[in-house]
């Protein structure tokens, strides 16, 4: 049998040290919110690949679509000899998104390939090249993906510089001193002191902040920011990489505030676990761009088309939306009874939305310092207690919550369960080593 240890071993030999991981543990087989490792333990699964397997692990209808499909072609090029799966899903997508008007669709493969085209299309629509972003936000890994994302470590720490004409300003988080007029002003000392409206082709944002802490925008914040961007002829990008499909109780988050961004990205659990992104918009915006300005070669893989087909589908006949709000609803109130309890690591806030749930380790009950080390202690603990657990934030001290949605009750509260038993660890890591 091999051993996690006996393979940490070769990929120390054969990986790249740039490629982190959050668990030491490797898999080797999972179904819906269960995975087992290479040495046949079992694990709750509460990360989902980051928000990738909404609909869990190799869903029976999920793989059926891509079983079939790939018994009639894998590739071909959307670019060189088109095919209806591509067409098809757009056409879901653009019948879903919150987009005003008509819209149309383009796919791509990861979730930075999305926001990189979206901010292409938003500057072939404006013909202007500045964009703003927000502290805390991740957009992914590409040099311009990783200019729009506001964290430093460990994304952008060594791999500068960036590219010119972007911006950062804060994300309204009350509890750590900014709220949302802070923001609001932050802009505009923006076009005061960096660049002039005029110039300024989009605003990206996601509607809940995923590696930057599961922080939530407000419907009246989103509201304020489609307001300045029509007021200045600005495109509103939603980052919906980690919020669609189900996540937060819709199929986009950007449904909870009513506000309608311009180009939505998306990607992550559009596939469920197949690789798969894309960006919706207004279709005036979205055909800016001339043929040939848009593309990859394996951009709409056929086998991911015919999987998101099924996924929309299996969000609908197994209502995933209605469920993400109950097990947010479910988790939340269960983290919020920890809240001060003796013998536990403190928690400080508990907030989701719909099935996006996160709370927040503190170094004293009732109040807002973060602690890092119990955060990263916690994770470790779940791990050795059978619950894959991440961290996220800024301040490093969030613990998010991705469990698939199609997870039943029993599973959820048994890796809530572990939660508890990992905080009472991190309390009293001395009384455990006795």
């Amino acid at each position: 049998m091999t051993t996690n240890a006996e393979l940490a071993a070769r990929r120390a030999r054969a990986v790249a040290r740039g490629v982190a991981h959050a668990t030491t543990i490797y898999a080797d087989r999972a179904e819906g919110a269960e995975l087992w490792d290479v040495e046949g333990r079992r694990y709750i699964d509460f990360a989902g690949g980051i928000a990738v397997l909404n609909t869990g692990h190799r869903h029976p209808a999920v793989m059926a679509a891509a079983a079939a499909q790939m018994q009639r072609y894998t590739h071909t090029s959307f670019q060189v000899v088109p095919y209806e799966p591509y067409v098809a899903l757009c056409e879901r997508l653009n019948a879903l998104a919150p987009i005003e008007g008509e819209a149309k669709s383009v796919l791509f493969t990861s979730g930075a390939e999305a926001i990189e085209n979206a901010v292409k299309i938003a500057r072939a629509w404006t013909k202007r090249s500045a964009v703003i972003a927000f502290v805390g936000g991740y957009h992914g890994r590409t040099l311009l993906t990783a200019g729009l994302t506001g964290k430093v470590a460990p994304y952008k720490a060594g791999f500068g510089p960036f590219p010119a004409e972007l911006y950062h300003v804060p994300f309204p988080v009350p509890h750590h001193g900014v709220t949302e007029d802070d923001a609001m002003a932050a802009i505009e000392r923006v076009f005061k002191a960096d660049v002039e409206p005029e110039r300024v082709a989009a605003i990206v944002i996601e509607p809940v902040l995923g590696e930057g802490g599961f922080y939530i925008a407000s419907p009246a914040l989103l509201a304020r920011l489609r307001a300045l961007c029509d007021a200045h002829g600005i495109v509103l990008i939603a980052d919906e990489v980690q919020t669609g499909f189900g996540r937060t109780g819709k199929y986009f988050a950007m449904e909870h505030s009513g506000v309608k961004p311009d180009l939505i990205a998306v990607a992550k659990s559009l596939a469920g676990g197949f690789p798969l992104s894309g960006v919706i918009g207004r279709a005036a915006i979205m055909d800016a761009p001339g043929p040939g300005g848009l593309g990859g070669t394996y951009g709409g893989f056929p086998v991911a088309c015919a999987a998101a087909l099924a996924v929309l589908d299996v969000m609908q006949a197994e209502g995933l939306n209605e469920r993400s709000l109950r097990l947010g609803e479910r988790a939340a109130a269960r983290l919020r009874a920890l809240r001060g309890r003796p013998g536990l690591a403190p928690i400080g806030d508990v907030r989701h939305l719909g099935g996006m749930i996160a709370f927040e380790l503190v170094r004293r009950a009732g109040s807002h310092e973060p602690d890092a080390e119990a955060t990263k202690r916690l994770t470790q603990e779940a791990l050795a207690l059978g619950l894959i657990l991440l961290s996220c934030g800024i301040h490093g001290n969030v613990i998010r919550i991705l469990v698939p949605l199609t997870a039943s009750d029993a599973i959820v509260d048994e890796g809530l369960a572990i939660v508890e038993q990992a905080l009472a660890r991190v309390a009293a890591p001395a009384a455990r080593a006795a």
